[in-house]
């Protein structure tokens, strides 16, 4: 492997691996936001806006991008609580330099997700310090609460903590995103969708999004139990469905915590086989949210371990055959397009 995996949440990329598998872009006309992806310049892993733009590049007409926190970049100095502004202002850095025209046509970071302590006591004044910086692209904030029993499934880097979601610091945080007009982006496993789903009817005017389909695990502990995983979390994703105020990210299924073990394979999956795996999900999430609430995203460069940009796009597009014109442009743009306020240019003004 060419990438060190800093703990055991993410896999390693290799790039020669993913390279024994490449295939002809499905409807490259379509136009894509991708509503969820990082960057960053971590210990032997890059993904910076060279790495993005190559993945960006492969075929697929992604028009535009939303850059979700990931712990990176941080300012060196200053208060511990606004220290996490420097990554608003790094995103701001990249999505001005897209902007420019000069790396083509996708806005890259067009919308930027924080990251926030939605308990701390200064949560207003972090939130504002996000939003000057970043020049009236911030439309929401995350604050990662993953957390299981088995603890070799969370990771460390993220503070989380069991029932995160119940703390009423944090119910009074999600007022503060409502005041400033802003989302939440909720990742969390599948056991703790219920608490979600109590957070969402206690807040109902806070427009919320949940990752990843809401991490059904399939890892260590959860492995060998995949009907049982299943069954509750579909359970769990029909009742948040009925929250009017939540929407939903399809994808984040490369990750290890999924238990896929795409990674295993002598060669990289097939978008035909991504797609067969991912079918029961997928058709759960947009039966319940409808694709009016439905978004793909890529997660890459985390997803990365798995398969490669182009063929997890495929794989999107090929779950979305039966979708009619309309369902396709809410899946692959219309909902992120509407949930991230993207070119909207009366709440640019008011958020910049």
């Amino acid at each position: 492997m060419s990438d060190a995996r800093p703990h055991n949440t993410f896999l390693a990329v290799d790039p020669a691996w993913l390279a024994l598998h490449e295939e002809e872009i499905l409807q490259p006309e379509l136009p894509i936001v991708d509503a969820h992806h990082h960057l960053w310049d971590r210990p032997g892993w890059r993904y910076l806006l060279d790495d993005l733009l190559a993945d960006l590049r492969s075929g697929h007409r992604i028009v535009e991008t939303v850059f979700v926190q990931c712990h990176t970049m941080y300012r060196a100095s200053g208060p511990d609580w606004l220290r996490p502004v420097g990554e608003t202002e790094f995103a701001n850095g990249i999505a001005a330099m897209s902007a420019s025209g000069a790396y083509g046509d996708t806005r890259i970071a067009r919308a930027i997700v924080a990251h926030a302590d939605m308990r701390h006591p200064r949560l207003a004044e972090q939130l504002e310090a996000h939003i000057r910086a970043g020049g009236g692209r911030v439309r929401g904030v995350r604050q990662i609460t993953a957390w299981d029993d088995d603890l070799r499934l969370n990771n460390p880097e993220t503070g989380s903590s069991p029932h995160m979601l119940r703390d009423p610091a944090f119910r009074r945080g999600m007022a503060q995103l409502e005041r400033l007009g802003l989302s939440f982006d909720a990742w969390l496993y599948h056991p703790q969708i219920d608490e979600l789903t109590e957070l969402a009817r206690a807040v109902p005017g806070c427009r919320i999004v949940l990752d990843h389909i809401g991490g059904p695990l399939g890892a260590n502990a959860y492995q060998g139990r995949a009907d049982e995983v299943f069954a509750h979390w579909a359970r769990s994703i029909k009742e948040l469905a009925s929250c009017p105020n939540v929407s939903l990210k399809i994808g984040g299924m490369g990750m290890r915590v999924f238990g896929f073990a795409f990674d295993r394979g002598e060669r990289p999956p097939s978008s035909q086989q991504l797609a067969a795996r991912w079918k029961p999900f997928v058709e759960t999430c947009v039966e319940a949210f409808g694709s009016q609430r439905c978004m793909f995203q890529s997660n890459f460069p985390v997803d990365k371990g798995s398969y490669s940009y182009a063929v997890g796009w495929n794989a999107f597009k090929r779950l979305a055959e039966g979708a009619s014109a309309a369902e396709r442009d809410d899946l692959f743009s219309g909902c992120a397009r509407r949930f991230y306020r993207l070119g909207d240019d009366e709440a640019d003004r008011a958020l910049g």
